[in-house]
């Protein structure tokens, strides 16, 4: 059997796989050695993950994560993988790798994520030869649900929404200056907090404000990450929740831009399995 994790800031899908045959999913929170110490990742392991596995036999983990693109976040990972799975085989790389493996398998191909965070590669079917660097919520990851909600919070706050809007939004998330400010500035993971109110957005997409929002957003990644990229002769990719779920204005970002998005996936699990089952 082998365990392969695709992991986010926001969570962790772990999935046994035996060729292509799936044995089981598993759903924990996510995994980021660049927020997380060897010992908080261990806990989620150990209480999240091992009680769902059922004391199933694992052979190799093949565990794609984001912030695993340095050698000292994998060996973090990868120490707190041995500690529980001490006679499997252990292989550590970023969510990118994963995203590249499962869009394009060995075919080459511009592969881009756009979930909590975004990222973007040239992947030649083996390796990745090009990367154009995140640089995190704060100096980069345009489009994605981080700076959506970064970018929203904000205009909610400038007064640059409609009232009625704002107090909207206000009311459903149960939201004051303070509190958000608190979860911002203090609070762990502000990523994930600001993240989380992007179906708001996508629930009002059609308000003028907030579409025009979103598209210069995801423009902004086209313009600063993808179009750094040879395009010629090449397959754009999208994975992950942001690139699934405002797909319709995705589509018509890249298409102004006069680029053709060769598929748009939520999750990568499937092509991962594939490609590990050969």
């Amino acid at each position: 059997m082998i365990l392969i994790a695709d992991s986010g800031s926001t969570k962790t899908h772990w999935c046994v796989a035996d060729g292509h045959f799936v044995v089981k999913d598993v759903f924990t929170k996510g995994i980021n050695p660049f927020y997380q110490t060897e010992v908080e990742i261990s806990d989620e392991i150990e209480f999240g993950l091992l009680p769902e596995l059922d004391k199933i036999r694992v052979d190799a983990v093949f565990f794609y994560g984001a912030g695993c693109s340095f050698p000292e976040k994998k060996q973090l990972v990868k120490q707190a993988l041995a500690a529980h799975f001490p006679d499997s085989s252990i292989e550590i790389e970023s969510d990118l790798v994963g995203a590249a493996r499962s869009l394009f398998q060995h075919e080459k191909g511009i592969a881009c994520i756009l979930g909590t965070g975004s990222n973007s590669c040239l992947y030649d079917g083996e390796k990745i030869v090009e990367n154009v660097l995140p640089l995190g919520f704060i100096l980069g990851d345009e489009g994605s649900g981080a700076v959506l909600g970064k970018l929203f919070v904000a205009d909610c706050m400038k007064n640059q929404l409609p009232v009625e809007l704002k107090e909207k939004f206000l009311n459903q998330y149960k939201l004051t200056p303070s509190i958000i400010l608190e979860n911002v500035y203090k609070k762990p993971f502000p990523n994930r907090f600001l993240a989380k109110f992007t179906p708001f957005l996508l629930d009002h997409i059609e308000e003028p404000t907030i579409f025009n929002l979103v598209f210069d957003s995801l423009d902004a990644f086209f313009v600063r990450n993808v179009m750094q990229y040879p395009l010629e002769d090449r397959k754009v990719g999208f994975i992950g929740s942001i690139a699934y779920y405002f797909r319709d204005t995705l589509e018509i970002v890249a298409s102004e831009r006069g680029i053709v998005i060769s598929q748009i996936i939520q999750s990568p699990m499937d092509g991962l399995v594939k490609y590990h089952s050969k």
